[in-house]
């Protein structure tokens, strides 16, 4: 990677940083609090790429390899579940699982903001830019479902204990476990055929960077220089049989 461009990918991943801790912070000053905002996918998949922007922020800028591809995919699909169930789920009125969104304070609608758009497009936007390309596999996306499915049993249990859920696509309260488990089954084939997207999305950028021509970006191949005028002749080399002649 060229200076120009880690210098913008250092720039990229602060700003998610940056984006991610004031996202929490500024959605804190509501009535949540730190610890009641946890069990949510939200602020998980945001504390998730935060930290690996942070980390890929300190390679780029050390001028270290990229981060797993398999590993930034992941992330990145994270955050974009967050962004797209809630503007395609929760905040769309035509959703059946649409929540009647809370009049909100200036500092927690930013929070929001930051939390469910902003951070999302910077994230997907440093894994077009800056993320290695063709490194992906069509099973990552199978792959990539532990962490959804692993939350889907955290957020059951811990509805058994405290009798809430975080989301109602998964309140076993209301829906039932027959409920939940359709529900779930269709956001499980949602989020695979998303990863497949990235999969087919990192191989038509793969194929368009093998294609292109090369940038001022890119160092060229060395190529020989004419010999001048004034340069000395290249040394004659005999073959060996007859320079063994000559001892």
């Amino acid at each position: 990677m060229s200076l120009r461009r880690r210098r913008l990918a250092v720039t990229f991943r602060v700003a998610i940083v940056v984006s991610v801790l004031a996202g929490i912070v500024l959605t804190a000053l509501g009535p949540a609090t730190v610890t009641g905002l946890l069990p949510y996918f939200t602020i998980q998949s945001n504390l998730a790429v935060g930290l690996f922007a942070g980390y890929a922020a300190w390679r780029a800028w050390r001028d270290r390899p990229e981060p797993p591809s398999a590993l930034k995919g992941a992330v990145t699909l994270y955050i974009t579940i967050t962004g797209v169930v809630y503007h395609l789920v929760l905040a769309n009125p035509a959703s059946p699982f649409a929540v009647v969104q809370p009049d909100r304070a200036l500092g927690e609608a930013w929070g929001n903001h930051f939390l469910h758009t902003i951070v999302p497009l910077l994230a997907i936007a440093d894994w077009a830019l800056f993320d290695r390309r063709g490194r992906l596999r069509p099973r990552y996306a199978a792959w990539w479902l532990a962490f959804p499915l692993a939350y889907l049993g955290f957020a059951l249990v811990r509805g058994l204990i405290v009798h809430r859920y975080p989301y109602p696509f998964i309140d076993a309260g209301q829906l039932g476990y027959d409920g939940v488990g359709v529900s779930s089954l269709f956001f499980a084939v949602a989020f695979w055929l998303l990863g497949l997207l990235f999969v087919g999305v990192d191989r038509g950028l793969a194929r368009r960077g093998a294609t292109r021509p090369a940038t001022v970006d890119e160092d060229p191949a060395p190529v020989a220089a004419a010999p001048g005028p004034d340069a000395a002749p290249a040394a004659r080399t005999e073959p060996a049989e007859t320079a063994a002649g000559h001892r």
